[in-house]
């Protein structure tokens, strides 16, 4: 990822937030090219799948297509969107998710806001945009443009589902089983990228993203919620993403940038260690296989 020379991957992900309300000045055209050169860059997300990205300016279609969701009605004066593609393949969810999240800390890094909105678009205005390929599924947008100065106090959805508010450590990293959990001194040179696990947004600010570390294995599970997400009645009803997997993506994003910017080395790999469920609804995803 591009960041400017005295600018780090840390304090990108630290200024970016769910920005809902957006001035109404259009993206300025140097911005554009900039960005849809880096956008042109997301073409694999790290566990193989094909993605694709691209900017279009907001047309009133595409605020047709996306009255569905139910926040939607409170994003205001988006300028633009960023619109992604990917082949539905075993990790495509997570690859889209990682990859989508890359362009967010883009924008965030060129001076724009965004807002992950999340969903299903395959027959949609976007689609048509970004020329749907067969097969092809779109699991979110985001919006994007200029962020109002003033929309961050203004946000009745951020006050509303606590936006601000993240899980504390001990409920999401552990060390070798689920009941040890992991300090930010036991976790030494990994507790920034953890941290920026922690700190990442994602659906309903559910947070599902749980890391267990054995030696040089981090091991990442998904801790689904009971009537959400999938298998949800709603969700199959709308047909919508899995959004969890999406979050997945978005941690797996923040937890790599970061120890490749401290270069700490490392390599995606399945390594399910078969941990036991306390509860039954944690599903094992990836590992980070350290080198370091």
């Amino acid at each position: 990822m591009a960041t400017e020379p005295d600018t780090t991957i840390t304090q990108i992900i630290r200024q970016r937030y769910s920005c809902r309300r957006f001035m109404k000045t259009p993206i300025a055209s140097d911005v554009q090219v900039a960005f849809q050169e880096r956008l042109s860059q997301l073409n694999t997300g790290p566990l193989g799948s094909q993605v694709r990205f691209t900017l279009s300016a907001a047309t009133q279609q595409d605020h047709s297509a996306l009255r569905g969701l139910g926040t939607y009605g409170f994003i205001k004066n988006a300028t633009g969107f960023i619109i992604g593609a990917v082949q539905p393949t075993k990790h495509g969810i997570e690859d889209f998710g990682y990859a989508m999240e890359q362009a967010v800390l883009e924008a965030t890094a060129l001076g724009l806001g965004t807002c992950w909105l999340g969903g299903t678009f395959t027959k949609s205005s976007f689609a048509q945009k970004i020329d749907k390929q067969n097969g092809e599924v779109i699991p979110a947008v985001i919006a994007t443009g200029y962020a109002d100065p003033e929309g961050r106090s203004k946000d009745v959805i951020r006050r509303t589902a606590r936006s601000d508010w993240r899980l504390p450590w001990e409920n999401l990293f552990f060390e070798d089983s689920f009941s040890n959990p992991l300090s930010q001194i036991s976790a030494d040179k990994y507790a920034e990228a953890l941290e920026m696990v922690r700190i990442g947004p994602s659906a309903s600010n559910k947070q599902p993203w749980r890391i267990v570390r054995s030696g040089q294995l981090w091991h990442f599970y998904c801790q689904r919620t009971p009537g959400y997400g999938k298998g949800s009645f709603l969700f199959n009803l709308a047909n919508l993403a899995d959004v969890q997997r999406l979050d997945i993506g978005i941690a797996m994003c923040h937890f790599e940038l970061t120890l490749c910017e401290q270069g700490l080395a490392g390599e995606w790999v399945a390594a399910d260690p078969l941990l036991e469920s306390r509860d039954g609804l944690l599903e094992y995803m990836v590992t980070w296989q350290s080198r370091n």
